[in-house]
C-alpha cells in the first residue's frame, strides 16, 4: 500500500468534482473531505486520515465506496486499488521480451507500420515501415529508443506528429498506472525520477494524477521525405507481458497510403 500516492489520488479525484455534485451549489472548488465521507458512509476522521496517507488499508468494500463517492471511471478505481494494495502487481519487473510470433507478425504486415512497446513506453521491437516513418530504432541504444523521454526530454518536433501534446497527456498516464503496478523495478521508478526531474510539464501533469487516457484514432506524421501523412491508429494490449500492439495503417487507395507505399521503398535511407 502506498499511503502517500493514495492520498494524493483521492485528494486529486474529490477537488476535481463539481460542489454542486453533492448538493447545494457554492463557489468552492471540489468536495469537502466530510462531504465524501458521507458520500462513501464512512467516518470523516477515516477518510481524512486516508488522504493524509496515516490511516490502514481500506477493504475492497470501502475503496468501492469511495470509488461511487468519487465518481471515478472503471480505469480511475482500477488504479486505486492497486495504490490501496488490494489488487495484485504483475511482476516485480515489467517485461521487456517480445514474443517470436509476435516479431513474425509485425514484419508480416503489410503496408502498415507496426512496434511493440513496453510498459515504460520502450519501443521492443518494429518492422521496416515503422522505422522508414519514424526513424531507425535499430541504430540507437535502448535508452535512445524510448518514446517518453523523447516526448519530455527530446526535440519539440517529435517526429512531426500533430498529437504531441495528447501523446504527452497518455505518456504520464499510462507511466502513472505502471508505477502502481511496479513500484519496485528500478526502470519504472528511475524513469519517472529522470522525467520529473527534468521536464516542468511532465511535473505538472504528474501532479494531476490523471490515470485514464481517450483513445487516439487518427495520427498525422510530418515525414522529411514524403510530407505529411494520416494514419489510422490501432492499440493492442499483449496482456501477459503488459505491452502494446501499436500500428499505423492508410485506406487502401489513398494518399495516406500512397505515402507509407513510398516510405516502404525508400526505407530508412533518409531517416530523421
Amino acid at each position: 500500500m502506498d499511503k502517500q500516492q493514495l492520498g494524493d489520488f483521492l485528494r486529486s479525484r474529490r477537488e476535481r468534482l463539481r460542489p454542486d455534485d453533492a448538493g447545494p451549489r457554492r463557489r468552492t472548488p471540489g468536495l469537502r473531505r466530510e462531504e465524501v465521507a458521507v458520500l462513501a458512509h464512512i467516518s470523516t476522521e477515516y477518510y481524512v486520515r486516508l488522504e493524509q496517507g496515516r490511516a490502514p488499508r481500506p477493504s475492497s468494500e470501502v475503496l468501492a465506496a469511495i470509488a461511487q463517492a468519487l465518481r471515478l471511471t472503471d480505469a480511475e478505481s482500477d488504479h486505486l486499488h492497486l495504490l490501496a494494495g488490494t489488487a495484485p502487481l504483475r511482476t516485480t519487473l515489467h517485461s521487456r521480451d517480445v514474443r517470436p510470433s509476435i516479431r513474425t507478425l509485425l514484419d508480416r504486415l503489410p503496408q502498415t507500420a507496426g512496434m511493440v512497446v513496453s510498459a515504460t513506453y520502450e519501443v521492443l521491437a518494429w518492422n521496416d515501415l515503422m522505422a522508414a516513418l519514424m526513424e531507425d530504432f535499430g541504430a540507437l541504444p535502448p535508452a535512445g529508443r524510448n518514446l517518453a523521454r523523447k516526448a519530455f526530454l527530446g526535440p519539440a518536433t517529435l517526429y512531426g506528429v500533430s498529437d504531441r501534446t495528447e501523446f504527452r497527456h497518455n505518456v504520464v498516464m499510462s507511466l502513472r498506472a505502471a508505477q502502481a503496478r511496479y513500484p519496485a523495478d528500478p526502470a519504472v521508478t528511475g524513469l519517472i525520477t529522470e522525467l520529473r526531474d527534468g521536464s516542468a510539464d511532465f511535473a505538472r501533469l504528474w501532479d494531476r494524477h490523471d490515470v485514464q487516457a481517450a483513445p487516439t484514432l487518427t495520427k498525422t506524421f510530418h515525414h522529411p521525405v514524403v510530407g505529411p501523412i494520416t494514419v489510422d491508429c490501432d492499440s493492442m494490449t499483449l496482456t501477459e507481458s503488459d505491452q502494446h500492439l501499436v500500428l499505423y495503417s492508410a485506406k487502401s487507395g489513398s494518399p495516406a497510403a500512397e505515402a507509407l507505399a513510398l516510405l516502404g521503398v525508400v526505407g530508412t535511407a533518409f531517416s530523421r
